[in-house]
């Protein structure tokens, strides 16, 4: 008797090809069988709750609120110029002398100015008291025409 012409191997390799042929028929027919094709635009669309999270219920119109398009700002919104007071009261809290500047603690709110001592008046040091007017810097508030009180 003669031997079959297939070897082990090329059983194995006829197995796993019926088997992924198999497989790959079950899936189109799973795709099939679940096509939304043909149903209504109910069934497709999905709505958003009030935190963003998708759902199938539609929002409830006695919640909906109206918002005017003149209300909605794209850009950012401008900054609103703060009212100063020219001349203010402080102590200096912090003072380097050797690089010529520091800090002033507004006696009215409690914030913290810059300085440079070239907008000072007066000679200053660490925990002096001093007057000072406030203009508008490159990074915010910066403490200017400084004098000892």
């Amino acid at each position: 008797m003669s031997r079959s012409g297939q070897t082990f191997g090329k059983k194995e390799r006829e197995k796993k090809r019926e088997l992924k042929r198999k497989e790959k028929a079950a899936r189109k027919e799973d795709r099939k069988s679940n096509n939304l094709k043909g149903q209504g635009l109910d069934q497709m669309v999905s709505y958003l709750d009030a935190n963003g999270r998708p759902t199938d219920t539609p929002p409830d119109p006695t919640q909906k609120v109206e918002i005017e398009a003149s209300d909605i700002q794209i850009s950012i919104p401008k900054k609103e110029e703060e009212d100063v007071d020219p001349q203010r009261k402080g102590k200096v809290a912090f003072y380097n002398d050797q690089k010529g500047y520091g800090f002033i603690t507004d006696a009215m709110d409690g914030e913290k100015y810059f300085f440079h001592i070239n907008n000072s008046v007066d000679d200053v040091k660490e925990n002096q008291q001093v007057a000072f007017e406030l203009e508008k810097g490159p990074k915010g508030l910066v403490a200017v025409r400084i004098s000892l009180v």
